[in-house]
């Protein structure tokens, strides 16, 4: 599984200052008396697992008493504290092509790929676009593709990939070569290769966590019951070093399974004490928000959404299908930004202490239409990525999009 070819030697402190740093910089958004979100849902603890009990269109909570993942400081306290939407949203580009992952470059250049063509494109600080390359070997089927993107920290002249293939869903990194504006790509080489594919959830997601490890969101690929088999990497969340190597500390010898029973996870981040958050897609029935830790079991499927069955872990907060389906996730000090496919809106977010409550709030309901990707790109400041033109959604004049919205720090 692990690319023995290539070996980059990574550091845990080049995340801390890059966190710290972030940190300064966040502390300037602060606006003690900024306006709150329009639209607050109060998330109200489940009575029960079952249906009747559950059948409610608001955010719901879990009462799951699991315990937290062992924090892993990464930030000063500056990045605590919640966070609103501050102004309109502003579109930045036009007429992108299914679009699907962004990631950002520290001089501003940001890499932007499309899931059918298999293009990744490049938008330097000045707006031009331009296209960087085309990842071999990606075969678009439905939901499979050129998915998620991310960056070694401390090298981001290393550029991850996770892709569809003919015969599995696989990640390969790929060097960046050439100056800003006219970046090319690299040979690629797999580092983890046979993942499970199929028509329909895919996962996709790639993110670097603040212990330097890779994460890696994988769907069940249409075969639910082997979400809840470790030996099966569908329906998991993986764990794996930057070359695609088990590494210490993962909860079962030997394999890159962090966390069992998923359904269609895509979302992945952390809060500045190391908690770390994913979003999942549901069934029919409830789509998820979830704390993640260490080894749990998160019961697709066997439940979808809260079901307080014992062994299994419970999301802390969940939406109906109509109003969610989840995508990419910022996690902004102690606030969850979660985008919004098929609930066509972006989710704010507010944990409470600990990250055993929260309270959600719907922004740019129908502004935007299907909204795929968000990430924080600079201080105060989110990208979204819109998907309208994935073949599920309604594509308007000069979709797709890539919009940015403004944050700041509430009272």
């Amino acid at each position: 599984m692990g690319d023995r070819m290539l070996r980059t030697t990574r550091r845990v402190s080049a995340a801390v200052a890059a966190s710290l740093a972030l940190a300064l910089l966040l502390a300037g958004c602060y606006h003690r008396d900024s306006a709150g979100p329009t639209t607050s849902l109060s998330a109200v603890p489940s009575a029960s697992g079952s249906a009747a009990a559950s059948a409610t269109s608001s955010p719901s909570a879990s009462s799951s008493g699991s315990a937290r993942a062992t924090p892993t400081p990464t930030a000063s306290a500056e990045t605590t504290g919640h966070w609103v939407l501050a102004g309109e949203p502003r579109t930045l580009e036009t007429g992108l092509e299914g679009p699907w992952s962004i990631a950002r470059l520290p001089d501003g250049t940001t890499l932007i790929s499309e899931r059918d063509s298999g293009r990744i494109l490049e938008r330097t600080t000045d707006g031009a676009m331009r296209t960087v390359g085309t990842v071999p070997g990606v075969v678009h089927d439905v939901e499979g593709g050129l998915l998620g993107l991310a960056l070694l920290p401390g090298n981001p002249r290393v550029l991850y990939a996770y892709e569809t293939t003919a015969d599995d869903n696989r990640v390969v990194r790929m060097a960046l070569t050439g100056p800003t504006g006219a970046l090319a790509l690299g040979a690629a080489h797999p580092i983890v290769t046979g993942l499970p594919h199929a028509a329909n959830h895919n996962g996709g997601r790639l993110a670097f966590g603040p212990d330097g490890m890779l994460y890696i969101t994988v769907g069940d690929a249409s075969d639910p019951e082997r979400a809840q088999d470790v030996d099966y990497l569908g329906g998991k969340l993986l764990r794996v070093t930057p070359t695609g190597a088990v590494p210490a500390g993962n909860p079962f010898p030997g394999s890159p399974v962090w966390t069992l029973g998923h359904r269609n996870p895509q979302g992945l981040g952390w809060q500045p004490d190391g908690t770390m958050w994913a979003a999942e897609f549901g069934q029919d029935t409830w789509d998820e928000l979830n704390r993640i830790t260490k080894g749990a079991n998160y019961g697709w499927p066997l439940v979808e959404g809260i079901g307080h069955r014992q062994g299994l872990t419970d999301p802390v907060l969940q939406w109906s299908t109509d109003e969610a389906s989840p995508s990419a996730i910022a996690v902004v000090g102690d606030t969850v930004f979660m985008a919004g496919l098929g609930g066509q809106r972006l989710w704010v977010v507010q944990l409470g202490a600990g990250g055993t409550t929260a309270k959600a709030s719907a922004q740019l309901v129908g502004t935007l239409g299907r909204i795929r990707d968000v990430k924080l790109v600079a201080p105060c400041t989110l990208w979204l990525l819109t998907n309208n033109t994935d073949g599920r959604g309604s594509p308007r004049a000069g979709d797709d999009r890539l919009v940015e919205v403004k944050i700041t720090r509430s009272g």
